[in-house]
């Protein structure tokens, strides 16, 4: 090892970590000692901690206790837990319910020790080299699900990349369509959180007789149609991070419960006589101008300065035109999977009129045009000819078929019809989604169609 991991001995016994630490320096490890866990807890503050190996039973803090507290601050070293024999259960329950990475029974055994304190290391380095990584991808400009080579997108990425590893509830504002959610899913991706849940919510979709009931829960029987006890998202989303989209649109009485949520850590299902205690990381998100909101009466002011803790805006895509081409190309990748496609690129002529627009519905708006034209061009370049008719002077040539439809007199509309069909579904590689875009019709109908013709093949 280039530079030495330092592992963090805890135990109340002197003897003992004495005699630990000085085993595990001769492994070539940088060694420090606590007495408990709030000791521990101090030293891991003051020093780079790549592992740390705990007793179980101690006082002032034991090692459950101290898990809890790592778990709670986020982005801990990996925890052996040293067990006497007898308590091999409870060591269980602490690596399954707290996420230790191994446990050991005293007396430890010097090989597994040390084959389990090489594994916890090397998993803690692969995190430090994967968010070395990541700040690296962000300064050139990617993070997560996020791209961007404007001076202002950047800026947003640097800032995403500061909020994520805290505690800190984010406020995403911004026009519709700029990628508030993609921003949320980026900020969980990158933090502690990235593998407990991410749950999003639509404040603006939700009536407001349910939007409670969605949020916290509620008991069997605490409304007409509540036939069984549903945990809510806070709860769904323990541990992890969840988006509540559109607040501005949450009804105000409502406004009135989440603040007490958000300033308690507890929720109470409705109906319940108790509260639950929740750790959830909230990103909220707005299109609204919420100071408008507050002037009109339909916005909380005391909420709204718990959720501004840290506001991140996301430019609209007129202001950072430098960012299409990236975006597009990216899209396109990604709907060439959705609709089993092989689009190549987009047009030299095609990239330079997508960044020429205005884009009022933003990267939303985009990515429709795009769906659109991956569906009509299948496969090769995407062309003028795929862009919709009329788009800021875009040809409006059909596209070109792989065959041709041969009209004979006396053939029936029916007739016709069912070779058109054909024809299609071959350009299409039997394909209906893309060959009933191309049709102008549902596939539902293009369904009906084949079926009527005596072609369908379930394809």
């Amino acid at each position: 090892m280039s530079e030495a991991a330092r592992v963090l001995i805890v135990d109340d016994d002197p003897a003992q970590s004495s005699a630990l630490a000085q085993m595990v320096g001769l492994w070539g490890y940088e060694t420090g000692t606590a007495a408990n866990g709030r000791e521990a807890l101090d030293r891991i503050s003051e020093a780079e901690t790549h592992a740390v190996v705990s007793d179980l039973n101690m006082p002032v803090m034991d090692g459950r206790r101290l898990l809890e507290e790592l778990h709670r601050h986020g982005n801990s070293p990996p925890v052996i837990i040293l067990t006497a024999f007898g308590n091999t259960e409870t060591a269980v329950e602490t690596v399954r319910d707290l996420g230790a990475f191994w446990f050991l029974e005293k007396p430890v055994k010097t090989k597994e020790l040390r084959v389990i304190l090489e594994r916890a290391v090397a998993q803690r380095r692969l995190v430090e080299h994967s968010e070395r990584l990541e700040r690296q991808l962000s300064g050139q400009g990617v993070l997560g699900r996020m791209i961007a080579q404007s001076p202002a997108m950047r800026s947003v990425l640097s800032l995403i990349q500061q909020a994520a590893p805290t505690k800190a509830t984010v406020l995403l504002t911004g026009e519709t369509g700029t990628g508030k959610e993609v921003a949320a899913r980026t900020i969980h991706e990158v933090s502690p959180r990235r593998a407990k849940p991410f749950l999003a919510i639509n404040c603006a979709a939700l009536p407001e007789t349910l939007i409670e009931s969605e949020l916290f829960g509620h008991e069997k029987g605490a409304f007409t149609g509540a036939v069984e006890r549903r945990s809510g998202c806070f709860e769904l989303a323990s541990g992890g991070t969840l988006l509540l989209d559109e607040i501005g649109e949450m009804p105000v009485p409502t406004q009135g419960k989440l603040l007490r949520v958000l300033e308690d850590r507890r929720v109470r299902r409705l109906g319940s006589p108790r509260e639950v205690e929740v750790d959830v990381r909230i990103v909220a998100a707005t299109n609204r101008d919420l100071g408008a909101g507050i002037q009109a009466g339909t916005f909380r002011e005391d909420l709204y300065f718990r959720l501004n803790v840290f506001e991140i805006h996301l430019p609209p895509l007129r202001e950072r035109r430098e960012d299409i081409p990236l975006i597009a190309t990216a899209l396109v990748g990604e709907l060439n999977h959705r609709h089993d496609c092989r689009v190549t690129e987009i047009s030299p002529d095609v990239m330079e009129l997508l960044r020429m627009q205005a884009w009022p519905g933003n990267a939303r708006e985009l990515r429709n045009v795009l769906e659109r034209a991956v569906i009509l061009c299948g496969e090769g370049p995407i062309q003028m000819e795929h862009l919709p008719a009329g788009f800021a002077g875009a040809s409006r040539r059909p596209v070109p078929a792989m065959g041709t439809v041969v009209l004979a007199p006396g053939m029936t509309v029916e007739e016709a019809e069912r070779e058109l069909i054909r024809i299609t579904l071959e350009h299409a590689r039997r394909n209906r989604t893309r060959a009933a875009a191309m049709l102008g019709i549902s596939v539902k109908t293009l369904f009906n169609k084949l079926k009527q013709y005596g072609e369908d093949d379930g394809g």
